[in-house]
């Protein structure tokens, strides 16, 4: 049963269940730094905009199925309770069958860190047990520097972050995200990347 509705109390973020096992630290710590800037004048107004959509799964429990960055930076940042959208209630199917609607609508991405698909029981329990994943980052940030444009594919920045993995090093993340990053924008410019979504390199001569 689809809702659309958004819960008019707030709910506890460490009662939040994620639906993917990685997120981009260097992403949560970025939106971590927004947060500080806001919180003091805007916090409210800013949770207020930005709600967490979730899927309803057994036991009543919000299984949220966007915005894992901002519901990581928000608890790392000690804020409590989130405001959260349920888009919609199939709490009465089994654990597994659950998953599998999840699996068949694209609204759950169980992979690991380095990008192999796992079993759903692999993907965490909370929001704080999410691992990191460095290309997700870096696929992130190539976005808001112009390398790719935003898209409707389910978990683009994921495919983006897959393409990347086999080309730049982790440890060269990790050392050097700027100097990654700029590689990065280059590659997303090539042909190669093509097939990706939201490519906007230069269009190929007719």
């Amino acid at each position: 049963m689809n809702t659309h509705e958004p819960v008019l109390h707030p709910v506890p973020i460490a009662e939040l269940k994620p639906t993917q096992i990685t997120v981009g630290m260097h992403e949560v710590a970025q939106k971590r730094e927004r947060w500080r800037k806001l919180s003091q004048e805007k916090g409210d107004a800013f949770l207020g905009h930005h709600m967490i959509p979730s899927v309803l799964g057994p036991k009543g429990r919000h299984y949220i199925v966007d915005n894992h960055h901002l519901a990581r930076a928000m608890w790392d940042e000690g804020v409590k309770e989130v405001l959260v959208t349920v888009e919609a209630d199939v709490s009465a199917l089994s654990k597994l069958s659950f998953w599998r609607y999840l699996d068949n609508r694209a609204l759950c991405h169980p992979y690991n860190d380095q990008g192999h698909r796992v079993a759903f029981e692999d993907i965490p329990s909370s929001i704080v047990k999410l691992v990191d994943d460095p290309y997700r980052s870096l696929a992130g940030n190539l976005r808001h520097v112009g390398g790719y444009a935003k898209d409707m594919t389910p978990f683009s920045e994921f495919l983006w972050a897959d393409f990347l993995r086999g080309r730049i090093k982790r440890k060269a993340i990790e050392q050097d995200f700027a100097a990654a990053l700029k590689r990065a924008l280059n590659m997303a410019k090539s042909e190669e990347a093509g097939y990706l979504p939201g490519w906007c390199g230069a269009a190929p001569i007719a």
